[in-house]
């Protein structure tokens, strides 16, 4: 399931977050395991004294917390260790790029390499006296220059990229270069920049195949048949976006392809809660994964009582549609592991109004899988011209489960308490354009999540780009009490949501189908699980 607290109300999540700010740093598959390190305060719920916290897993699933592998220490770091990433050498030599305040609290980046390299758990990391490795230019942001992305090597050279903001509020990723991966200089130009972006928090590149390859690259892979993806977290807006494009190995330049919109409104890892993440290339299993951070949407006052605050959510495997216009994210097959008490459901149909319970699940831990279809699309809503310049969520926001449509809303109630005053629909409602196309919208809505007053409950949404010719549309949606993950048509537009019902707890809670349009919906196949609690996650976790 969905990872990972140490709460008893999130039952199946690594208690990797303790804090306000926990993002997911340095992932890496080495000598037998999964390593994520991670932000963490151990000292509290709020943000503050952040160390790298470090975790080990054979499997994904169940995991073990060790020491923290980098705290400050040094004149280099002394008032902070922030993000950053990991590199496997060659002769399989792991090592750690990270973004440290130095004693003027100016943002510098250093090197760390394992104490022990026999050390499957590199338990012990040596923070080199030569750092920091790279230093703010003169003319540069020293407060906003950060998160040095895994590095990659070509023409005789490491390279790697840091997040920075440029001439008031262009988005840059600065280039660097070294060839001993200790002595690194400033490229003569950037990777890539962006007007109107501002700050690019923890940037991530990386190469990805074409024609639907689903196996993952090496972050070092070049050649034929290679798009490259580059990944920003924007700290104005707190979303994602990415581009994907080409990579010029003989400028070093990257530039994004016409499909895609670089800016605020470009494409999103996902549409909802989650922020600050990174990928690793798994050799174990060629693929590459997706980690990424869902902050709370509670209140502080609410996260101290509970003694924690944030999560990381499920690990995702990601690779590259085979219309080449945007990523497809799926969680990794380990996630299967969990599941128990299978519920099958074929061929319902469901009317204007209809909502049908699940029964023979736990719906506060569960994994549900729904293909829905339709006879026609002649009664898609027109999709309101005034609409255009709008985002999907301000969409949602106005067309929520509760209106009635044409074609949807329909999808499922998660969450849900027996009166219905409490629940989280997950939907999906099809309009009609102009040239005959059609417009998919996908929406997560927190609104009625929840009867306390005091946490944050947006609309989340997200358009689908898919083809209706044959009148079908899935979903998969995991819920673990107060996160639910959404991944719509085969991991096209994926949502994660924060929720804190007050009613729904344990057997109280209900899942449900629902259509709210004037067009009949058939449930095609329902697959759905109850799901287990990992053996381990992080219960060893005391320091």
């Amino acid at each position: 399931m969905p990872f990972f607290s140490d709460s008893a109300c999130i039952s199946s999540r690594k208690s990797l977050c303790i804090n306000g700010k926990c993002y997911p740093i340095g992932p890496m598959y080495y000598k037998g395991f999964y390593h994520l390190f991670y932000q963490y305060n151990p000292k509290g719920a709020v943000w503050g004294n952040i160390v790298w916290a470090h975790s080990v897993s054979k499997d994904l699933i169940n995991w073990d917390a060790l020491e923290p592998a980098i705290y400050p220490s040094k004149p280099f770091d002394e008032n902070g260790c922030w993000s950053g990433s990991a590199t496997i050498l060659p002769g399989n030599k792991p090592m750690i790029l990270y973004t440290g305040l130095d004693p003027h609290s100016r943002q510098v980046q250093n090197i760390a390499y394992p104490a022990n390299v026999s050390d499957p758990y590199l338990r012990k990391w040596v923070k080199p006296d030569y750092n920091p490795i790279v230093q703010p230019s003169p003319g540069m942001n020293t407060s906003l220059f950060r998160d040095p992305t895994t590095a990659w090597w070509t023409k005789g050279h490491w390279k790697t990229i840091v997040g920075g903001r440029w001439k008031k509020d262009r988005g840059v990723a600065w280039m660097y270069r070294s060839k001993d991966f200790k002595t690194w200089i400033k490229a003569r130009h950037h990777l890539h920049s962006a007007p109107h972006t501002g700050m690019w928090e923890c940037p991530d590149f990386y190469p990805v195949g074409e024609n639907g390859l689903r196996s993952g690259l090496d972050t070092s892979r070049m050649g034929p048949n290679v798009k490259h993806v580059l990944k920003v977290s924007l700290d104005e807006t707190r979303f994602e976006y990415y581009t994907i494009g080409t990579y010029d190995l003989d400028k070093d330049r990257y530039t994004p392809d016409n499909t895609s919109v670089d800016g605020w409104a470009g494409l999103r890892y996902d549409y909802g809660n989650f922020y600050a993440s990174k990928t690793f290339y798994d050799g174990k299993h060629h693929r590459r994964i997706l980690w990424g951070w869902s902050n709370e949407s509670s209140v502080p006052k609410e996260d101290i009582q509970k003694g924690w605050a944030g999560i990381q959510a499920i690990p995702r495997s990601v690779w590259l549609d085979r219309n080449g216009k945007q990523l497809l994210q799926w969680p990794i097959k380990e996630v299967e592991k969990l599941r128990k008490d299978k519920v099958d459901v074929s061929k319902l149909g469901l009317n204007k109004g209809a909502q049908v319970k699940i029964e023979g699940i736990t719906p506060v831990q569960a994994d549900v899988e729904v293909t829905f279809s339709f006879e026609s699309l002649d009664k898609a809503e027109p999709f309101d011209p005034s609409w255009a310049g709008l985002d999907a969520q301000t969409v949602c926001g106005l067309k929520r489960s509760t209106v009635p449509g044409g074609l949807g809303p329909f999808g499922l109630l998660t969450l849900a308490s027996d009166d219905l005053e409490e629940y989280t629909p997950v939907f999906f409602r099809i309009f009609k354009a102009q040239e005959g196309k059609h417009v998919v919208l996908m929406c997560a809505d927190a609104s009625s999540s929840s009867l306390d007053p005091l946490p944050y409950k947006p609309s989340s949404a997200g358009f689908v780009d898919v083809d209706l010719h044959n009148k079908k549309l899935s979903l998969r949606t995991l819920i673990d009490h107060s996160v639910v993950e959404s991944f719509g048509q085969g991991g096209k537009t994926v949502i994660t949501t924060r929720v804190y019902p007050t009613k729904v707890m344990h057997e109280d809670a209900h899942l449900f189908v629902f259509n709210n349009g004037t067009e009949p919906i058939t449930i095609k196949k329902l697959k759905a699980w109850s799901m287990r609690r990992p053996l381990r996650m992080n219960n060893n976790m005391h320091y």
